[in-house]
């Protein structure tokens, strides 16, 4: 048998609980009690005198109860072995002999729960004398009436579940064994095990000598004849007639309670009896609060099912029957579905699952769905609706468009067909036809309504028609919150980000987060639902030349979802490599992004300004061969031509071509008036290149932009042109931050207390001359508010006056450098 290994937090958790009067350690057999306290009381370091005393199934009178502890506490100080004599008072003597002890001393009774009455222990463990303390180790909670101990603090516990074994632990004890495994499998025998310290050494020396340890692990199972013999004997033949039969038949489902327990049992009164070996540590443990559902541990599972199929295996159909119909009437169809499966009634497990799989798809069960629809030995068109929803979750769109009209001709579920229908038209960028058919589905199916209604809102961003995605979206997570559908509310905030970037970054960045919040409480924040926030945060960080973080959030994105947000994806990848002057790596990552639109039926919102980017990328990269003919095919689009114009050294036809152009949004605005700042400067036209940019201060203030001024390579005009009056003068810093650095000022991280985003705006007027009342003006707030700002933005930066601030500001990246 493997050696023991020390277990070090648990050593000092027992340290620790030494302090107080009494510690009870409660955990099933074999979770290592004994071996615990072997290891702490054996330790060479150990400075207390202990006496250690180990209940047997035959010390069940009180008499021998006392006599074994006197003679156990002798032995440990060292004094002559106890003279049983017949009507000895083994009470008094005990506590007398603990009384003298001047040092501190304390008595470990293990297997306590072999006592026949816990009276003589309760009265020992309420009379200990200052200096002693007790530990008790059991299998199961005994009626010690210590509850006053505990109100006092005078009480430590431990449970099973500290006693569990950690992946540290378990790595010690296989390599303690002389056998080498691979972590990843180290950790699947931990979670096989559940960390009991038994069923660990049991595999352990399975494991010795097998030729296939990887597997043997893998299948590691209650079923193994070492762990079947060892919870046979400790376990299952130790319980009454009734309470094995509770155990056996219903082992095989996941979960239990006591209504179910009675249904495949027969009989009444299984919560009770579920209760008592929650509270008798016997393997079964609640699952919630209320301790109404409960569950087995692994391996005790194990071997009741094998017991079950040993002797009652033609029950199992039946069994599997009664608890698929009980799930389907508690609307709980993922496991009716499963227990249908189990029995062999096919038919019936398909039709369930094509009535449920759409709406547990919108709970986030996509994978479940997944899981069993490969259950069926020979899957035919009565599941074709699931396959269909399955191959939309895996974007195979004709496999699934194949499967919609196999289920189209059977008449049958005609609502989520329709609902189906519009979203392969999505995935596919049919965008128009979106649009012409969501109204199809009745209003009163409020399921489908929120699905229509999310679908609807993302071909409409996807078609630039932001304030009309926007409201169904708000419309469709309210739906979804109203029907209890939070993946389905997920879904369509993740998406509500990108529709309101017609507003405000500020506004679409903090729907992103709000959203990406919300997934995380859920645990979806790796799931593909939750990409769609993610990307456009990417996208809006960029733009305000926050590279950095940008790239870890897209790299959060994942990359097998719908073709707009790949292609949003693409976008930002290579809208972050041009601002970082990376032209050829911007040109590669707007060829991918083409790429995906050439698939899409429809237009995405972005494609013109990829295009329009992709020309003029490829010309500041002098791929101007290649830009003239994208130009050519594409048409007089954005601002292209005029970079072309600038890359030819043209500057005065460029800024022909910008007063002839007609840019619709502040993007494209703001980018073509430093394009004109750009070549009024190299006409030699400064006031010009000044007005120029200027103007684009004004344009890109609102949302904080620095990615144009990047893009262009309009920044460094900022420290070539002569020094002007302009009331952005912290915009300016930031841009010149971001140029130098790479990463923007916004980015940095606060060693002292934050700075709001009050204190900010103000902080960023500081290195100008303006006066406060002037700052006041320029922010639209009132004196006192600047005066108020100012007294903080000292007190947290830790300045006394105006220069003091602005130098520690720089210092923590809150402002640009000169």
């Amino acid at each position: 048998m493997p050696g023991l290994i020390d277990r070090l937090d648990l050593i000092s958790t027992l340290d620790s609980a030494v302090g107080r009067k009494v510690t009870l350690i409660s955990a099933p057999a074999g979770s290592g009690k004994t071996s615990l306290l072997r290891l702490w009381a054996d330790r060479p370091e150990q400075d207390r005198r202990i006496a250690f005393v180990s209940i047997r199934p035959g010390q069940q009178d009180a008499h021998t109860f006392w006599f074994t502890v006197l003679s156990e506490i002798r032995a440990a100080c060292g004094a002559e072995p106890p003279f049983a004599a017949p009507g000895c008072n083994g009470r008094d003597k005990v506590l007398s002999e603990i009384n003298a002890i001047d040092e501190p001393f304390v008595l470990i009774i293990d297997d306590a729960h072999e006592l026949s009455s816990v009276e003589p222990l309760t009265v020992l463990l309420t009379n200990l004398p200052p200096l002693a303390h007790a530990i008790v180790a059991t299998r199961r909670d005994l009626p010690l009436r210590l509850h006053k101990m505990r109100l006092a603090g005078k009480l430590a516990e431990i449970r099973g579940c500290q006693l569990r074994f950690t992946f540290a632990e378990t790595k010690k004890l296989v390599a303690a064994a002389g056998i080498t495994l691979p972590d990843h499998v180290i950790d699947l025998l931990r979670q096989r095990t559940e960390g009991w310290a038994a069923g660990l050494r049991l595999a352990v020396l399975s494991l010795a000598g097998n030729p296939d340890p990887e597997r043997f692990v893998a299948e590691f199972s209650g079923s193994d004849r070492t762990v079947a013999e060892y919870l046979m004997a400790e376990m299952l033949e130790r319980q009454p007639a009734d309470v094995q039969r509770l155990l056996l038949r219903t082992s095989f489902v996941d979960r239990v309670n006591g209504e179910l327990a009675d249904l495949l049992t027969g009989s009444s009164g299984s919560e009770r009896i579920l209760l008592d070996l929650a509270d008798a540590n016997a393997f079964v443990a609640p699952l919630d609060s209320e301790r109404t559902w409960f569950r087995y541990h692994r391996l005790f599972a194990g071997l009741l099912r094998l017991e079950l199929r040993r002797t009652q295996a033609e029950e199992i159909p039946a069994l599997h029957r009664l608890a698929a119909r009980w799930f389907a009437g508690h609307a709980q169809p993922v496991d009716a579905i499963r227990h249908l499966q189990n029995a062999g009634d096919w038919i019936e497990a398909a039709g369930l699952l094509t009535d449920h799989a759409l709406s547990l798809t919108l709970d986030g069960q996509a994978e479940t769905v997944r899981a069993l629809l490969r259950s069926f030995p020979n899957p035919d068109d009565s599941l074709a609706l699931v396959h269909a929803m399955d191959e939309l979750g895996t974007m195979r769109l004709d496999e699934a468009a194949r499967h919609l009209e196999i289920a189209r001709s059977t008449g049958e579920h005609p609502m989520t067909v329709t609902a189906l229908d519009l979203l392969l038209a999505r995935l596919r960028g049919h965008f128009d036809c979106v649009a012409a058919h969501a109204d199809a589905l009745p209003a009163a199916n409020t399921d489908l309504r929120a699905f229509v209604l999310l679908n609807l809102a993302v071909t409409e961003a996807w078609s630039r028609r932001l304030a009309d995605s926007e409201r169904h979206l708000l419309e469709g997570a309210a739906l979804a919150r109203d029907i209890n559908h939070p993946y389905l509310e997920v879904a369509c905030l993740a998406y509500l980000g990108f529709a309101s970037t017609g507003q405000s970054f500020a506004l679409a960045r903090q729907r992103c987060e709000d959203a990406i919040a919300l997934a995380a409480r859920h645990g979806w924040d790796t799931e593909p639902v939750i990409a769609p926030a993610q990307a456009t945060l990417a996208w809006i960080l960029v733009w305000t030349g926050e590279f950095d973080d940008a790239q870890r959030w897209l790299d959060r994105v994942r990359s097998d979802g719908e073709p707009g947000i790949r292609l949003l994806v693409h976008v930002v990848a290579a809208l972050m490599a041009a601002g970082r002057g990376q032209h050829r790596n911007a040109v590669t990552e707007f060829a991918a992004a083409q790429k995906i639109q050439a698939t899409m039926a429809g237009e995405h919102a972005l494609k013109n300004r990829v295009v329009a980017w992709t020309i003029a990328t490829q010309a500041r990269a002098g791929m101007i061969g290649e830009a003239r003919t994208a130009l050519a095919a594409a048409g007089e689009i954005g601002t292209a031509a005029a970079v072309i114009r600038l890359a030819e050294h043209n500057p005065a036809a460029a800024r022909r071509d910008l007063e002839l152009s007609i840019e619709r949004d502040v993007f494209t605005q703001t980018e073509a008036s430093l394009l004109t700042a750009i070549a009024c400067h190299d006409l030699g036209d400064q006031r010009s290149a000044t007005a120029a940019l200027e103007q684009a201060f004004d344009l890109a203030e609102q949302d904080r932009l620095i990615l144009p001024f990047l893009m262009t390579g309009a920044w460094e005009l900022l420290e070539s042109l002569p020094a002007w009056e302009t009331t952005h003068a912290a915009l300016v810093a930031d841009i010149l931050d971001a140029a130098r650095s790479g990463s923007p000022a916004a980015s940095a991280r606060f060693p002292t207390e934050a700075l709001s985003r009050s204190e900010l705006r103000v902080l960023r007027y500081l290195p100008t001359n303006l006066t406060r009342q002037e700052i006041a003006g320029e922010l639209s707030i009132s004196l006192n508010t600047v005066n108020t700002h100012i007294r903080r933005i000292y007190a947290k930066l830790g300045a006394t006056d105006r220069g003091a601030a602005v130098h520690r500001g720089r210092e923590l990246r809150l402002l640009g450098s000169r």
